[in-house]
């Protein structure tokens, strides 16, 4: 069954695939500012190499950490991956705080599902197992955000309980209870 953890060594050779799908599909290109897309512009080449994935994997941890290093703008951010024993089949962050950028944009909760592992409820489900983690940093309800055209994304949102409030740009803004009171 797949869960979320903290992100690991122990599954890079199944993130290295990973990350070839999402790079098929046009991910870490200069057009893609998402985080994951970054992260594949950034550090994709030096991830084949096992001690440069093992740093990354530790600056994706430390990201939590208040004081430690981020590109300006950017808010401390539990990363997890949500695996199924070393399948990983995705990513998800929860930011600590919001920003005007993120209150317009990005939202609290990011999540990245791989391709080959789309359209089976890993989203839902991944999404759902985070909802208990973004309460504990003190947030309820959690906003998300996906492009208006982005239907899947919608209904994974709209499954969790997402209420949606309104369209800006681009953007369609859900508010997702926690389960806190």
């Amino acid at each position: 069954m797949a869960e979320l953890i903290t992100p690991t060594t122990a599954v890079r050779e199944s993130f290295l695939a990973a990350v070839e799908e999402f790079r098929a599909e046009g991910r870490g290109t200069a057009r893609d500012s998402s985080v994951l897309g970054q992260d594949i512009a950034v550090y994709g080449r030096r991830w084949a190499e096992p001690g440069a994935f093992a740093a990354y994997v530790r600056r994706v941890v430390q990201d939590a950490a208040p004081g430690a290093p981020r590109p300006a703008g950017h808010v401390p951010s539990t990363v997890l991956w949500w695996v199924e024993g070393e399948v990983f089949l995705g990513r998800l962050s929860i930011r600590h705080r919001m920003t005007p950028r993120l209150l317009e944009w990005g939202g609290i909760i990011g999540y990245d599902v791989r391709p080959s592992a789309r359209r089976r409820g890993h989203a839902t489900a991944m999404l759902r197992a985070s909802l208990p983690a973004a309460r504990r940093l003190g947030h309820d309800p959690v906003l998300l955000t996906c492009d208006w055209d982005n239907v899947a994304s919608r209904k994974v949102i709209e499954a969790c309980g997402g209420v949606f409030e309104d369209r800006r740009g681009e953007k369609l803004r859900y508010w997702v209870p926690t389960g806190g009171t």
